[in-house]
């Protein structure tokens, strides 16, 4: 009978041991692009839109922007969109990118690669990341107020209020997953009830859905978590003693690659999951 548990625990050990995710580096561009702090892949389009801060993270100086890199590194062009403030997360919906400015978020016709509308924030200190749902309704954080605004229609409102360290946001069907709460992965239903759905061990600043209820959450310090259904997490990547960070990840889920840009260093790296 002992024998028999042996080898049943070494077989559950062995079955765990196989379901751990890993992440293999593709490639890395050289370090040309100046301080670069979300990706956003179109996979249609064969297209990467990396949102170019410049020389700061919250100055309204004008010469940030978005670039566009291949799916393979490539740089398409680097000053595809020119004269932002500092932009971070985006947002694709049809045609038209959203992307937080500081203060507005910004809408880019991507056909004509023009800015065609900004939308001023109420009371905006510091946003920082946007998702858009499946019904073009545009979600926004603002780090530094504690706040989350809704655009439907071009019409911004406050959707939810006092959440402790709020940064990356991701709509999944009418459910909307929070980076926030003090080191968390939160889900606010269509009610705004939140939910914690797990814990991690860093504040998390980019996050992606795998498809199957589970997640990818990036830490800005140099941290990639793969996060279950059930809360638990696993550490993919640890980059922060190399002082490579890991911003506001981009994901293609059809073939598990994993987009990472590394703020400071300058580049954007790939990453197969495994």
């Amino acid at each position: 009978m002992k024998r028999i548990v042996g080898l049943s625990l070494m077989l559950m050990l062995s079955m765990n041991l196989k379901a751990q995710q890993t992440l293999e580096k593709l490639w890395e561009t050289d370090s040309i692009i100046n301080m670069p702090e979300s990706v956003l892949p179109d996979a249609r389009a064969g297209v990467l839109y990396v949102a170019i801060m410049g020389n700061s993270a919250d100055a309204k100086d004008g010469i940030g922007g978005v670039g566009k890199l291949d799916l393979n590194g490539k740089v398409i062009d680097l000053d595809w969109v020119k004269g932002l403030n500092s932009p971070k997360g985006m947002g694709l919906y049809k045609n038209k990118l959203y992307v937080a400015d500081i203060t507005d978020v910004v809408v880019i016709d991507v056909p004509s690669a023009r800015v065609v509308q900004t939308i001023p924030v109420t009371g905006a200190e510091f946003l920082n990341d946007v998702t858009v749902n499946d019904k073009g309704v545009v979600f926004v954080s603002d780090s530094r107020t504690k706040k989350i605004h809704r655009i439907t229609n071009g019409k911004e409102e406050v959707y939810l209020e006092n959440i402790d360290g709020v940064n990356g946001l991701k709509a999944v069907a009418g459910d909307l997953y929070i980076a926030g709460g003090g080191r968390k992965l939160l889900k606010a239903d269509p009610a705004k009830n939140l939910i914690n759905v797990a814990s991690l061990p860093q504040g998390g600043d980019g996050i992606e859905p795998i498809g199957n209820g589970d997640f990818l959450f990036s830490a800005w310090g140099g941290y990639i978590y793969y996060v279950y259904a059930d809360g638990r997490n696993e550490l993919l990547l640890d980059t922060h003693l190399q002082k490579i960070n890991t911003a506001d990840i981009g994901y293609d889920p059809v073939k598990k690659v994993v987009y990472v840009p590394t703020f400071f260093k300058k580049s954007v790296a790939a990453y197969q999951l495994k």
